[in-house]
């Protein structure tokens, strides 16, 4: 099979399907980026670079910028689908990330060739993720901007032959009449890699918590309201009051990955640290890290604290309870697709800081009678979220699109009524 994966940075979501196709002698992989990386490789795929020819120009009108700026990523991958062609490479199935642009104008080079298309997310003004925060509404403004957010999106949903939409959540925020063409399939997570090490002491390079009584942990790309980090801090001072020995390990970045920046320039770090008085001796802010180290923090975790407005899920629940973690999810729709309160992990309100961290105390509490949680959170992922289970399904989902077999209409998830108000 001649497969060309598109996404500006690679390998991205599409690095365990690369590697598997890349091992096979009989497939042709390409993989158009704009990430140089050199250090970054798979074997058996081989990379074609494509670079805009400029940035969004600032009189675009804002509404428009995200759409300009997917044209000229499309015209840029345009040029190396060209350039590709020219060599002889056609593919059988084009298979690529929707909404930064480079799936465009694949069916103007390869005509013949298989669209699929991976489709993260589809925005709304109302019902979701934008106006989640009642303390954060949005102007009309807001509105009608998000609207014309989806104008690449559309476009792909339109011209794919298929789409994939890592959750049931996710996919049901696409348009009805689109999700006939999705498949909802999660990416996975090794377990083999994330599995629990009962007993393990977290160690670090620039931190050594194996005297610590009590571990707890958050993991995030950023920390941003999206995240629901604010409210983390705040369940932090609650969590200090009841728990004198506790210890909290911070995986994150200091920056804004969704959502608004502060007008200031000032981080919610900063903000919410000048705001809300914490045992700073206690609080350990550790950045991003190695998978190795990452897999350290979770396997030592006590409990864990994923919140999440109801917006894309993070890879990082899904490997906590890989590895074994207590997870205190917020009780939103993304995290309710996996999270069984009781069960396989917790459920809190995404807006009390004060149930979170009573809900934290009460797992800290009673250690031992969270084994079965720990138990049935790995359960779940090694039954519905491991790559042993994903990964074959993937590849021959691929292989069906590629070949014309295309699955049959998928049964269609539904959304909350959605309006928009423009302003004059």
């Amino acid at each position: 099979m001649r497969v060309l994966f598109l996404h500006p940075n690679f390998p991205a979501q599409f690095r365990h399907v690369a590697t598997i196709l890349g091992r096979d002698p009989n497939n042709q992989v390409v993989f158009g980026t704009k990430n140089e990386r050199p250090e970054w490789k798979i074997p058996g795929v081989k990379k074609a670079l494509f670079t805009p020819s400029r940035d969004p120009r600032p009189e675009t009108h804002h509404y428009v910028r995200p759409l300009e700026s997917a044209v000229l990523h499309g015209q840029a991958v345009y040029r190396t689908m060209l350039a590709l062609k020219s060599q002889g490479f056609v593919p059988d199935l084009v298979y690529g990330h929707s909404g930064w642009g480079p799936t465009l104008f694949v069916k103007d080079v390869f005509p013949e060739s298989k669209l699929m298309c991976y489709f993260e997310w589809f925005y709304w003004a109302h019902g979701s993720d934008a106006d989640f925060d009642p303390a954060d509404p949005l102007s009309p403004d807001d509105e009608a901007k998000i609207r014309v957010k989806n104008a690449p999106i559309l476009m792909d949903l339109y011209s794919c032959d298929w789409g994939l939409s890592p959750t049931k959540w996710q996919k049901s925020q696409f348009p009805h009449e689109f999700q006939r063409k999705m498949t909802a399939m999660h990416d996975g997570v090794d377990t083999e890699f994330f599995k629990p090490n009962p007993g393990a002491k977290l160690v670090l390079p620039n931190i050594d918590l194996s005297g610590a009584d009590e571990i707890v942990t958050y993991v995030s790309r950023g920390m941003e309201p999206y995240r629901g980090f604010p409210e983390f801090i705040e369940s932090i001072a609650y969590l200090q009051e009841k728990r004198p020995n506790c210890h909290v390990v911070i995986v994150a970045s200091e920056r804004v990955c969704y959502g608004k920046s502060l007008p200031n320039g000032q981080t919610y770090k900063e903000q919410m640290l000048a705001k809300v008085p914490l045992d700073m001796s206690r609080v350990h802010f550790v950045g991003t890290l190695p998978y190795g180290q990452y897999l350290k923090v979770l396997q030592a975790s006590d409990a864990h604290i994923y919140l999440t407005r109801p917006f894309v899920l993070s890879w990082s629940m899904i490997e906590s309870m890989s590895a074994g973690c207590v997870v205190v999810g917020s009780d939103t729709a993304p995290v309710r697709e996996v999270i069984r309160d009781g069960d396989n992990g917790f459920l809190v309100d995404f807006f009390s800081p004060k149930q979170i961290a009573d809900r934290v105390h009460d797992i800290l509490e009673h250690p031992t009678r969270m084994a079965h949680i720990r138990e049935n959170a790995r359960k779940t992922v090694l039954e519905n979220y491991a790559h042993s289970v994903l990964l074959p399904r993937h590849i021959e989902l691929m292989k069906e699109v590629a070949q014309g077999n295309l699955p049959e209409p998928q049964p269609i998830a539904s959304i909350p009524e959605r309006s928009l108000v423009v302003s004059g």
